[in-house]
């Protein structure tokens, strides 16, 4: 199978590249300059010989959600993600492979408190919400070409120490003064990064995934229990917590309400009901493999 990859070069998408080839598989990376095929999302063009006897694209390029959200860096993740979808949406419908897996996120959901959340729930509501419907709209081009389509709703934290948001979280409570993020009670949805590209290669190669699929453990947790399972596993306490107000001071209020104090129980339905099976479901489980 040969498969064309956006976003080859970071975090997801180099592992999904490692496991793929290590697969015997051909993966075609598709980069902003400096490879034999090239895109540039800002100006509308792309290599025409990109997509020449693909038969899978796994669409994984955007700008970061991380940092402070200044007017500026809302404009870059919202543009990065629909102009480049659109963009390869257009090239796929033209090429036609046989399926498109495009990368989205739980936040479409929105901060939802305690309600459980599969992929038939409706839209949410703030910024990331506005930003996940937009980026999917995007994508219609391939799927009013006939193009098997996959929104690959990937949970808030993708565990692994090698990249992401993960290290960042553990650096605390490996000195010993980790705790719960707020109140504590917000429901944390999350995948081993182990999971998140068996799970990719999973909405690949099986034919009945199609839409909205979410890329997480069946087993979210609020964030007190996230976080004692966290320091269990380095034998570390958690006992100092992080107030509310001083994330938002710290990073800003919309990225700190968003992304770390909402709540998102969001569970795996579609990936459940086609067989997929996590090595990882658990997260005593999880941590042990990502900290061993």
């Amino acid at each position: 199978m040969k498969v064309l990859i956006t976003g080859a070069s970071g975090f997801i998408g180099r592992a999904l590249s490692s496991e793929l080839q290590s697969a015997g598989h051909v993966v075609v990376p598709l980069r902003r300059g400096g490879g034999p095929l090239e895109w540039d999302p800002a100006r509308g063009w792309i290599d025409p010989a990109a997509l020449e006897g693909v038969d899978a694209v796994v669409h994984l390029a955007g700008e970061s959600i991380g940092g402070r959200w200044t007017a500026a860096k809302k404009d870059r993740i919202l543009r990065s993600r629909v102009s480049g979808t659109s963009l390869i949406a257009g090239a796929v419908a033209a090429a036609r492979p046989r399926v498109l897996v495009s990368g989205s996120a739980i936040g479409f959901y929105g901060d939802r408190g305690d309600e459980t959340l599969d992929e038939r729930a409706a839209p949410g509501s703030g910024f990331l919400a506005d930003v996940v419907k937009q980026w999917e709209a995007a994508a219609q081009p391939a799927v009013t070409a006939g193009v098997r389509t996959v929104f690959a709703r990937t949970g808030s934290l993708v565990l692994d120490r090698s990249g992401g948001s993960f290290p960042r979280l553990l650096l605390p409570f490996r000195l010993g003064v980790g705790g719960r993020i707020g109140s504590g009670d917000q429901w944390w949805s999350w995948i081993t990064l182990r999971d998140e590209v068996r799970a990719l290669i999973h909405c690949i190669t099986e034919s009945t995934l199609e839409g909205p699929v979410n890329l997480c453990s069946p087993n979210p947790a609020p964030n007190r229990e996230f976080v004692r399972a966290l320091a269990s596993s380095l034998h570390r306490p958690a006992l100092v917590p992080v107030p509310a107000l001083a994330l938002k001071a710290l990073l800003g209020a919309e990225f700190a309400s968003e992304v770390l104090l909402g709540s998102q129980r969001v569970v795996p339905g579609r990936l459940q009901d086609s067989g997929f099976s996590w090595e990882h479901p658990e997260l005593a489980a999880a941590f042990a493999s990502v900290l061993a």
